[in-house]
């Protein structure tokens, strides 16, 4: 078995920080799009992006992050973690520019596309780092504490965004991403080794393949039917099905493979399985519900990108406290006592939206997303720690790879579904109003609510704008509960996979000396109960 190298306490922190910077440009960079939308859906200032198209600049990123994250792993175990997170970053740094210049909106999904590229290579290689770097509880120490650039990353990308969308054009916020890649890459050459598995896996075109293939097919689906308000339709149902059967063969090729990048045996162990599929559950219902709130804040409120970040600091905050308060938490009592309880508080504060208004209080929302992003960071925290800790170190990349897929599959769906919802419930709410406005208008009424307020200032028709805040407002509080429930449903599996069961009653850490502190995820050794 391998062991981590020793090297001095002063090293291991300095790579930790790089590690973090590393992490930190995703979170940032997704972020700041969440606070962008508005102005890219903008005919004026942005692109005049449809829903539809949005949902894709969003949803191509997540949709080549999920897909290509068991691949990477494999790539670093092959040929060096190092080698691979340095390709990442570049590749990242290469697709913002891109994106920052990107002429309409179709490109502008090619970059972010590209960009999921670079996110892909970057995550898994990061993780298995980092698990190289530190051993026994150290290790979950670090882990815990990366995972805090989650909530930095909340914080300072709202605000980055609104500033500089005050002050300079769109692109701008893509631009941003280029300094930070320059200062992670000097670290990473300067101290990072590169570490690699002595036992390199093959490589896995075929599920590569049917995976990208699979999600693509029922990503496209579930936007499609956001598209033309209607599920019988075969260009919505077809791709679906065929994303769906596409999904179970990639499965069962994966398990037919010795040694697959991504093993869904990993997630045949209750606890890990469960922990996987209810964080997959969590980050659908916060893409979900961040999509709808950068719609409310900036189209429904009418604030400035500014002071749109300026009110989703709350929730960045929270996340931030909400990382360290759960880990010590999880230190005195049992991870199925703090977890999933804190799920339900989140999922309920995402039901809480069905309650906002035109006029609702920003003290209360204020207090809600405070609520909302310490309950995440309560979750995403311990449960993500726990979950790395118990990979084998020979399988850093591929394991890590399995939990970051889930997750990102989430993120991928949670858009598609978020999305369509919002636009289905829009145009049929704001029907009604479209009787008395020309019909060469009504099509782009239809589009969404950014494109009919516009369509209300050229006709003079403040009514029309009045009816598309209705509509929006109506259409958010509709998804809201579908959000909750989605939420709930994942407390309920967090729940389930850590009740007791004799001996092994949760997800914890014990370390496998004979693995030099990395606990092995097969067979009943890294679930076993205090």
């Amino acid at each position: 078995m391998n062991t981590p190298p020793t090297m001095p306490n002063l090293k291991q922190q300095l790579i930790l920080a790089v590690l973090m910077l590393c992490s930190l440009l995703i979170w940032l960079d997704n972020t700041i799009l969440s606070t962008t939308l508005e102005t890219l859906a903008d005919p004026v200032r942005g692109l005049d992006a449809s829903p539809a198209e949005l949902q894709w600049a969003t949803g191509s990123y997540t949709l080549a992050f999920a897909t290509l994250m068991f691949t990477a792993g494999a790539l670093g175990d092959r040929f060096g973690h190092r080698t691979v997170l340095v390709t990442g970053l570049v590749v990242f740094a290469g697709s913002s520019v891109w994106a920052a210049y990107a002429g309409d909106a179709g490109q502008l999904i090619a970059a972010r596309a590209a960009m999921g590229v670079g996110s892909a290579l970057i995550m898994p290689a990061n993780l298995a780092i980092l698990m190289w770097t530190f051993t026994g509880p150290a290790r979950t120490t670090a882990i815990s504490v990366s995972s805090t650039s989650a909530g930095v990353g909340m914080a300072a990308g709202p605000m980055l965004a609104g500033l500089l969308l005050d002050h300079f054009w769109w692109g701008s916020v893509f631009l941003v991403n280029v300094p930070v890649v320059a200062l992670a890459l000097i670290g990473i050459v300067v101290l990072v080794p590169n570490f690699r598995s002595p036992t390199p896996r093959p490589l896995d075109p075929a599920g590569m393949l049917l995976s990208i293939t699979g999600l693509a097919a029922l990503a496209y689906g579930l936007i499609r039917a956001g598209q033309v308000a209607e599920w019988s339709r075969t260009d919505v149902w077809a791709p679906i099905a065929i994303g769906l059967v596409l999904l179970a063969a990639f499965a069962l090729v994966e398990l037919r493979i010795k040694m697959p990048s991504f093993d869904p045996r990993l997630l045949a162990e209750r606890a890990f399985g469960g922990g996987n599929a209810a964080l997959g559950l969590l980050l659908f219902a916060v893409t979900a519900v961040t999509f709808y709130n950068a719609f409310y804040m900036q189209g429904a409120r009418g604030y400035s990108p500014m002071e749109a970040g300026l009110a989703g600091l709350p929730t960045a905050l929270g996340a931030i406290l909400g990382a360290p308060l759960g880990a010590r938490l999880v230190r005195r009592r049992p991870l199925r006592l703090v977890t999933p309880p804190a799920l339900t508080v989140a999922a309920l504060t995402m039901g809480a939206y069905g309650f906002f208004g035109l006029h609702t209080s920003l003290v209360w929302i204020e207090i809600l997303l405070l609520v909302q992003g310490l309950t995440i960071g309560m979750v995403i925290g311990p449960v993500t720690a726990a979950l790395i800790s118990s990979l084998p170190l020979e399988r850093a990349g591929a394991g890590s790879a399995v939990t970051n897929t889930v997750r990102q599959t989430g993120s991928v769906i949670g858009i598609a579904v978020g999305g369509t919802i919002m636009s289905i419930v829009y145009r049929r709410a704001l029907e009604p109003s479209l009787s008395a406005v020309p019909g060469s208008v009504q099509d782009r009424a239809r589009l969404s609510a950014e494109q009919a307020r516009h369509v209300a200032t050229e006709i003079q028709r403040p009514a029309l704008a009045h009816a598309a805040d209705d509509a929006f407002i109506h259409a958010m509080h509709v998804g809201a509960v579908w959000i909750m429930l989605i939420a709930l449903f994942g407390a309920a599996v967090l729940a389930f996979s850590l009740r007791p069961v004799g001996k092994r009653t949760e997800l914890v850490q014990e370390p496998d000396h004979d693995r030099g502190g990395s606990p092995s995820v097969t067979g009943a050794p890294p679930f076993r109960g205090r």
